[in-house]
């Protein structure tokens, strides 16, 4: 049963292994409502797996995940209602209109179909999309496909978002407008799990920064106080400071002097 002052999500030793090979090693981790978590680490650190434990489509880890107070794996699946989800690669059903998926994934989340298609339509409206609402999605650009895939997470009024990627195939003024979202999001208490490589995104967005080095968390805490510590310019810096990548330049050098070789 959830407590007033539980964390909305903790993870307590959580590890997992793939064919053997550590992913996770221990990861603790206590989020709070209302906080915009920029979770932030290295390809193969464990971020997608821990999103995935989470979500509840990995099994066979070690340790606790608990969502709302309560351990998912015990807890059944009517915790799944609460959560949005935008993943870094998203398939959807390129046959059905925009009005047809947002019907189909707000009655996945136990909305009725009523309510979900006009609901749908109204956050349609507000990103620019009205007059593609009975269009099918296969001739929908990237960014048109984001655009649904954000309204789809958000359409059940959820209490807590998983974004991996959000923004890929945005136009600048739908990310200057998402970003107010998830800052609105976060006001009315919503907790917002946010993964992304665009460093200054993230450090824009974020109230909290962990950063997820090997399968444990190497930093965590806002970027103000990650920066007094390490005293790095920006969080792309930081980043590299912290996890011992330091070859950027030349690595880039030496990959023009190829370009440039007849």
């Amino acid at each position: 049963m959830e407590t007033e002052h539980a964390p909305i999500l903790s993870m307590e030793k959580l590890t997992m292994s793939y064919s053997g090979t550590p992913v996770l090693k221990g990861v603790n981790l206590e989020v709070e409502s209302g906080q915009v978590i920029g979770y932030i680490g290295p390809n193969g650190a464990g971020k997608s797996t821990t999103v995935r434990i989470l979500l509840g489509l990995q099994q066979g880890y070690g340790g606790t995940a608990r969502l709302f107070g309560e351990n998912i794996k015990t807890s059944g699946i009517a915790y799944k209602r609460r959560i949005g989800y935008v993943p870094e690669t998203a398939e959807v059903y390129d046959m059905l209109t925009a009005r047809e998926y947002l019907v189909f994934t707000g009655g996945c989340y136990g909305l009725d179909a009523v309510k979900a298609e006009k609901k749908g339509q109204q956050l349609m409206n507000q990103f620019g999309l009205a007059n593609v609402f009975d269009t099918r999605l296969s001739s929908f650009s990237k960014g048109m496909r984001q655009k649904v895939l954000i309204i789809a997470s958000l359409l059940h009024n959820p209490d807590l978002l998983f974004f991996d990627e959000p923004l890929s195939g945005l136009d600048a003024n739908s990310v200057l407008v998402f970003k107010e979202i998830l800052a609105k999001l976060a006001e009315t208490g919503k907790t917002v799990f946010y993964s992304s490589h665009i460093m200054d995104v993230v450090e824009k967005i974020s109230d909290r920064i962990v950063l997820l080095y090997d399968g444990q968390i190497a930093a965590d805490g806002s970027f103000e106080e990650l920066n007094a510590q390490n005293k790095e310019g920006s969080l792309e810096d930081l980043f590299n400071q912290l996890t011992g990548f330091h070859q950027h330049a030349q690595i880039a050098e030496d990959f023009v002097s190829l370009v440039e070789e007849v």
